[in-house]
């Protein structure tokens, strides 16, 4: 794949991206904590480059804010997610709401409008959308409200995303009809060992139920960091732990063949006979990536046990404080070799 481009290249590609057919949607699932039920999902923009491949935003959204080209491709995206969740509402899953990111640009005098608007010709309930709003955006100017509280009334939610990256004025934060809040990534990963960051997002999710808002972790990447989110009462996750953002077709597979019973490590567990520690099933089950590890504790006792999961099986045990071994090589030291 040759080096990206300049940006004037770019953006005389990018203008005509839409009408080529290049741009698309991926989508990664929001799971609910309390229920294990994937309760939602993100529509993530993607371009597919007719010499670059797929391209994710970070490598041309700045182009397009730079070069004007925003409000048309965030309108764009707006529509096919929406389009999207119309042609899965036969599906009937229930609740289920798909959120989309909408720049600050896009939220003017006829946002409003345009979006009961779209909803009306494509025939989608508004309480199947949720609108993802950049931190500054949702919080910076409170001109925008009465716009939003204009849709929060015919169903739509709204949620503050990167939460913790900008900077929220608390008498906004208090006015904003801002119903869900997301936890940047950057204070998740260190969840499992910085108590700063542990202090952080339990902070930010004791503040937002008791402003009436829900919050969902973004970036979770271990079992150790939903475990964190687990004791902190998180209401919902997202990230690679998961799945990672996939194609239409690929989500309606992974939905169906999800199950939600299997998804707390807690709850789902098996006891090794040997060392009787609980090994928890990992909380990530996919359609592919199916593996088998054998969970070795000693002597000739193993537990067999099936792991889905977009992590390696290899990442996945070494979350267990146990010897294991995968397709036969040991990928976590016995004990007596260091571990912690």
């Amino acid at each position: 794949m040759s080096a990206f481009p300049p940006n004037e290249w770019t953006a005389a590609q990018l203008v005509h991206a839409a009408e080529r057919g290049q741009l698309e949607l991926h989508y990664q699932p929001i799971v609910d904590l309390r229920s294990g039920e994937i309760s939602s999902a993100e529509a993530l923009l993607r371009w597919r480059h007719p010499g670059l491949g797929l391209l994710p935003p970070g490598q041309f959204l700045p182009v397009a804010e730079s070069s004007g080209l925003m409000s048309e491709i965030g309108a764009w995206v707006l529509r096919a997610a929406c389009r999207q969740m119309h042609h899965w509402l036969p599906l009937e899953w229930r609740p289920f709401r798909l959120a989309v990111n909408v720049s600050a640009r896009q939220v003017g005098s006829d946002f409003n409008d345009q979006v009961q608007l779209m909803l009306t010709e494509l025939g989608l309930p508004a309480e199947y959308l949720e609108i993802e709003l950049t931190e500054s955006a949702a919080f910076g100017d409170p001109a925008i409200f009465p716009i939003l509280d204009a849709l929060r009334a015919i169903g739509v939610r709204f949620a503050a995303d990167d939460f913790g990256t900008g900077y929220s004025c608390l008498q906004h934060l208090k006015c904003c009809p801002i119903t869900t809040l997301k936890v940047d990534q950057s204070f998740v990963a260190g969840l499992a060992d910085d108590a700063r960051d542990q202090t952080i997002v339990r902070a930010v999710i004791q503040l937002a139920h008791g402003l009436g808002m829900d919050v969902v972790a973004e970036g979770v990447e271990t079992l150790a960091s939903l475990a964190q989110l687990r004791q902190a009462e998180c209401d919902a996750v997202q990230g690679f732990l998961f799945a990672k953002p996939m194609p239409a077709q690929a989500f309606v597979n992974f939905v169906t063949n999800w199950r939600s019973a299997a998804m707390s490590a807690y709850e789902t567990t098996i006891n090794c006979c040997v060392c009787c520690k609980e090994i928890p099933l990992d909380a990530a089950f996919t359609p592919e990536g199916s593996e088998y590890v054998e969970h070795f504790c000693g002597l000739d006792c193993y537990e067999r046990f099936r792991v889905r999961s977009t992590l390696s099986a290899a990442n996945v045990v070494q979350e267990l404080d146990c010897n294991a071994t995968t397709n036969g090589s040991t990928c976590c030291p016995a004990p007596g070799d260091g571990k912690r």
